[in-house]
């Protein structure tokens, strides 16, 4: 469970203890089978106070044994689920849904907030299920957001592309359809049956052990019954209309100034890139396929990483890997990548001490820090920090208690809320909670006690400069140290700002009013959700992550730049993104016809790529009719229109005419954002002796971006 409970303020009722707060609905699930019954209400009479890393409750339910046979009862006295009501946002699909039009189908309802590290834990759950019973169960995800940013419509797409989900969701800014469930707590499930009554439901992770056995049941005896409606719901994904940038939701980056390198995490693609710091690719970690495998670069897969870490003597990265729950380390000579830490399963408390760490099972490590042989570990998911000593290989707690808040005091009883980015002076380690909107510290030795330099609690956020406590930042995810003062990533103000350590003043250097892209000094840049930082000289690197760019900040001037990637080769056989598949109008031309026209035309404001040649690869689905003498097209040019003339020989007949490949172009100006477009063109082509265009034309017009402008 996320932030144990939204407060009396927040949400307008009070919830006096852990029982209360799980068993908050009267429903029922009519089931003869005693045993599941005896573990559905077992689990749930224990629900851990705060998202600490626990598993949550059991699945609570009623059950009735009046029922004659073994189905699922149709009972008018289970209660209605309350119906969508008017007026919200949906996403992934073309209208708004209701309970109505869904009878027939089992609907799990999924309240969630996007910066919360266990809603996010459950998303590999959800799909599980979702893949289990196809059409007859329905994922409806409630985004009831905690930070009033969370709430945007804009944000609520960002985290839907971000965490890549294909499944109904629905914004509920005001907690309209929260209260009308009784929720309190992030995440909550809600499961529906066929006939539109409540079942039950659970706060917190591990759901798909407790809701299975229930959903098999349902669709079982529904479907027994004739009442199952298999019928595919109409699916629009918000990630069929995106333009591919060359970075996908950056996390962080890593600046080795010794080295002259630039280690990017790019999280959206499952890789780390590898640049000089003036943007020119070089290398790529990772074959960016979604996995836990290890091996030599191409091979080797990683899942949405996120903190960076560097070897003293530069020969060996350290990868938090977030959604894999590892620490990965790759061995930048021989190009292999080898697991060190986790086991690719989630913890849900504490190591023992020295414990080892290719057995012991990690909680999202978020950030990294290196300092002599131990690395630092933001334990996002337990909310703590944990160590990982290299020479032995083993793991130990090193700071929080495991529970959720911001408690200063002693390392085994102060309380951190999801510690995310870290930095160090070379004494004392600070990093960001980001749950708390809070900048917390302690002596990297151990030697003293967990304190606060800004924030005062898990629900006070805002966006103010001030002196500590009386300055306010909203889920401050990165920081890094550079001149005596700390740079934070205020991730959701959409800004940068430095705290004084000494003072601990708070003043804004980059960022302006919402989110956007521009250069310029303090005053004319906007960001949109930066992250992860870096200092190398006066610069500051910094993952732009919601623009998909790295982006610099001049310490001296307070000046934001957007580094330009070059060399975008390296890249081009690495990229995974899904093709955007075009349908054409078709075009009939006379048999005397010779040439294929293939034009790509930039969208307002871009231009081609010259640095990154496009390629794309032709093919004919009846060659009698069609065939061009070329297969392979290619071009490199820096115009706003690129025109290319292959030759074709044509009989009378019908054929589609196949363009399938990359297309690079750049947004023109400082903000030097580059894209990827991966299409699948289809043109049907008919050759009619009746015609007489003898010129086949394949015009395509290029998207703008799905970044903050």
């Amino acid at each position: 469970m996320h932030d144990d409970v939204a407060p009396d303020s927040a949400r307008g009722r009070g919830v006096t203890d852990v029982r209360r707060r799980t068993l908050w609905w009267r429903a029922a699930l009519l089931v003869r089978a005693a045993p599941l019954a005896g573990a559905l209400l077992a689990g749930a009479a224990v629900l851990m106070a705060a998202c600490g890393g626990g598993s949550g409750s059991g699945l609570s339910t009623a059950l009735d044994d009046s029922s004659e046979d073994d189905h699922v009862s149709i009972s008018d006295s289970l209660p209605d689920a309350p119906d969508f009501p008017g007026g919200h946002t949906w996403f992934n699909v073309g209208e708004p849904l209701t309970l109505e039009e869904l009878r027939g189908k089992v609907v799990l309802l999924d309240f969630w907030t996007s910066g919360c590290i266990n809603c996010q834990h459950i998303i590999p759950d959800l799909k599980r299920l979702e893949d289990e019973y196809g059409d007859a169960l329905v994922v409806i995800g409630v985004h009831s957001g905690k930070y009033d940013r969370e709430q945007d419509d804009a944000s609520v797409q960002q985290a839907i592309l971000r965490f890549g989900l294909e499944h109904p969701v629905v914004n509920d800014p005001d907690f309209i359809i929260w209260s009308s469930y009784s929720v309190n707590a992030w995440p909550t499930l809600v499961l529906i049956d066929p006939a539109g009554k409540i079942v039950g439901g659970r706060a917190g992770e591990g759901i798909y052990g407790e809701f299975q056995p229930v959903i098999d049941k349902l669709v079982a005896d529904f479907d027994a019954q004739d009442l199952i409606d298999r019928t595919p719901i109409a699916i629009d994904l918000e990630a069929a209309a995106v333009t591919s940038a060359v970075l996908s939701y950056p996390a962080a980056v890593f600046a080795d100034e010794a080295g002259d390198r630039l280690f990017i995490a790019d999280a959206g693609r499952n890789r780390v890139l590898i640049a000089d710091l003036s943007g020119a690719l070089v290398d790529v970690i990772g074959s960016g396929e979604r996995g836990l495998e290890d091996g030599i670069f191409a091979e080797a897969s990683l899942n949405e990483p996120q903190g960076l870490a560097l070897s003293a003597d530069g020969s060996t990265l350290y990868i938090a890997d977030t959604r894999n729950h590892a620490v990965r380390a790759a061995d930048l000579e021989t190009r292999e990548i080898t697991t060190i830490a986790g086991t690719g399963v989630r913890a849900y408390r504490a190591p023992a001490t020295s414990a080892a760490g290719v057995d012991t099972e990690l909680a999202s490590p978020w950030g990294l820090l290196l300092r002599g042989s131990t690395l630092y570990m933001a334990m996002a998911g337990t909310h703590q920090i944990w160590t990982l000593d290299l020479e032995t290989g083993t793991v130990s707690a090193f700071a929080g208690s495991g529970a959720e808040g911001i408690a200063d005091g002693p390392l085994a009883v102060a309380t951190l809320a999801q510690p995310s980015g870290m930095a160090t002076d070379g004494t004392t380690l600070y990093w960001v909670d980001p749950e708390s909107s809070s900048v917390r510290r302690l002596p990297l030795d151990g030697g003293g006690d967990v304190s606060t330099l800004v924030g005062t609690g898990l629900f006070d956020f805002g966006d103010a400069d001030g002196e500590g406590l009386a300055a306010q930042l909203e889920h401050p995810a990165g920081i890094a140290y550079a001149n005596g003062l700390l740079y934070v990533a205020d991730t959701y103000n959409h800004k940068l700002r430095t705290v004084d350590p000494a003072t601990l003043n708070v003043v804004t250097v980059a960022g302006g009013d919402g989110a956007g892209f521009h250069d310029g000094e303090l005053g004319a840049s906007l960001l949109s959700e930066p992250l992860g930082m870096s200092v190398a000289g006066n610069l500051v690197y910094f993952a732009d992550r919601n623009n998909h760019v790295v982006r610099t900040l001049d310490t001296a001037s307070s000046a934001v730049a957007t580094l330009q990637l070059t060399n975008l080769s390296v890249i081009a056989e690495s990229n995974q993104d899904r093709p955007l598949t075009v349908a054409l109008a078709g075009q009939t031309v006379a048999p005397d016809a010779t040439e294929l026209r293939i034009r790509f035309t930039s969208p307002a404001g871009f231009h081609l790529n010259s640095l990154a040649p496009s390629e794309l690869a032709l093919s004919s689905s009846n060659t009698p009719a069609l065939q061009p003498e070329e297969d392979i097209v290619t071009w490199a040019t820096d115009e706003e229109t690129v025109e290319v003339v292959v030759p074709v020989n044509v009989e009378t007949g019908e054929a589609i005419l196949a363009a399938e490949g990359s297309v690079y172009y750049c947004r023109t100006g400082d903000e030097a954002l580059c894209l990827i477009a991966n299409l699948q063109i289809a043109l049907p082509v008919t050759v009619d002796a009746a015609a007489i265009e003898r010129v086949i034309a394949l015009d395509y017009e290029l998207s703008a971006p799905a970044v903050s402008q």
